[in-house]
């Protein structure tokens, strides 16, 4: 080193001493002076041919590399391949260049290529596997990430990459396993919570998928938009276990923070009405079984003071159901067709059409379709000049609201 600091004082070119020096720097891992020195050898590449232009701009990519400079590594990689395309050093870190520059393609073509050289290189394998992931080919990527938990057990990443890769081929069963073991991780935790909360959601285990979105949760430094998911996630398992409260907890915090995010105030201004009215509760979010004695209800209160007589209930999967009643007040006497419509949408024509052919069959005097949604001008027409009354959205609640029908009191009989 002292030989080669004399001749450069009198020489800054002097080759030797600069690759004596390139040498010492980079075996000793001081990469900001291997840096300086290999940078100045490449600008006497092109007139000294006795110079290992390889070796030179290899060094120089990956001492830039060790710098967090990635544009100049990448040039010297390149310049370094055109030279010499089999070298292990120079397609590995080339391919792990190609993959954070998001070139998955080119990613995968170099690292195969690495791979050829050294089969069991941990990182080589690892990238790669991510590479054949971001492109879709998952049974691939799911083969070499296998490779790299069997080499390294500790690499989490890897594990977690493996789940997605299950979960993409729909071994669900395998991927829960391994979202659920990775909950607890500071890094990792939040999202596998967010997947091992959607793959339960998916399976309609929701008090599974509430437990997975709390526990992610519960980290800290969480990301923003990991923490608002999670909690829109997690209200959307509330309301499908009807804790409608608790997830308005959730719906409103985030429309504190972020008030466009995705349907959240859709979805505040809809529930917030089921929340205060129980009735609208059962109707729309509840079992078929308190649904229908609901309506079942209903039917016996809407004419006032009349003898009303239940002969036929039916269902039509979970959508809507029809119920027969004989209907005897003073003035007249006949039988009726209800139908009850589970919807906050619209209803067109075809359903009013479907009841006007069963009141006919079941030869029922009158029809009267209810629903917590609305009906379309289609519909409306529909109706002018038959014996159906519609009722919608707007007059509904109040039905509803002069029915005694608290879940706990709701029996078919």
């Amino acid at each position: 080193m002292k030989d080669a600091t004399r001749r450069l004082a009198q020489n800054p070119k002097d080759t030797e001493s600069l690759v004596t020096m390139g040498d010492i720097y980079y075996r000793e891992e001081a990469w900001d002076k291997a840096l300086k020195t290999y940078e100045t050898l490449i600008e006497l590449c092109g007139s000294n041919s006795d110079l290992n232009e390889f070796e030179i701009n290899m060094r120089f990519a990956l001492a830039a590399l060790k710098l967090g400079r990635t544009e100049d590594a990448y040039k010297g990689l390149v310049i370094a391949r055109t030279l010499q395309q089999s070298n292990f050093e120079v397609n590995y870190n080339l391919g792990y260049l190609e993959f954070i520059k998001k070139n998955y393609e080119k990613a995968i073509q170099l690292l195969q290529q690495a791979r050829t050289q050294d089969p069991e290189h941990v990182a080589t394998l690892k990238y790669l596997g991510n590479a054949q992931f971001k492109v879709k080919n998952y049974r691939d990527a799911l083969v070499l990430l296998r490779k790299v938990i069997d080499l390294a057990p500790e690499d989490k990443e890897s594990l977690y990459s493996m789940a997605e890769c299950y979960y993409e081929l729909n071994q669900t069963d395998q991927a829960i396993k391994i979202f659920t073991h990775l909950r607890p991780d500071p890094q990792l935790g939040p999202n596998a919570s967010l997947f091992a909360g959607t793959i339960h959601l998916n399976q309609h285990q929701f008090p599974k998928a509430i437990m997975d979105y709390e526990i992610g949760l519960k980290h800290e430094n969480l990301k923003i938009e990991v923490a608002v998911e999670l909690k829109y996630r997690l209200s959307m398992a509330y309301l499908k276990q009807q804790e409608i409260g608790r997830a308005l907890v959730y719906l409103r915090d985030i429309q504190t923070s972020y008030p466009n995010y995705k349907d959240v105030v859709t979805l505040i201004a809809k529930y917030q009405e089921l929340n205060a009215n129980k009735n609208l509760q059962i109707f729309l979010m509840a079992p078929t079984g308190d649904f229908v004695a609901l309506c079942r209800k209903v039917a016996l209160c809407y004419f006032p003071r009349a003898k009303v007589k239940i002969v036929d209930i039916s269902i039509q999967k979970n959508e809507w159901t029809d119920i027969i009643a004989e209907v005897e007040t003073r003035k007249w006497q006949d039988t009726v067709l209800f139908r009850f419509i589970r919807t906050q949408g619209l209803i067109g024509e075809l359903i009013l059409r479907d009841l006007h052919s069963r009141i006919k069959e079941v030869k029922a005097g009158k029809g009267i379709c209810l629903t917590t949604g609305s009906f379309t001008d289609e519909a409306k027409r529909f109706v002018e000049a038959r014996l159906i009354d519609l009722i919608e959205k707007d007059n509904i609640g109040k039905i509803l609201d002069s029915v005694d029908a608290g879940s706990s009191s709701l029996t078919i009989q």
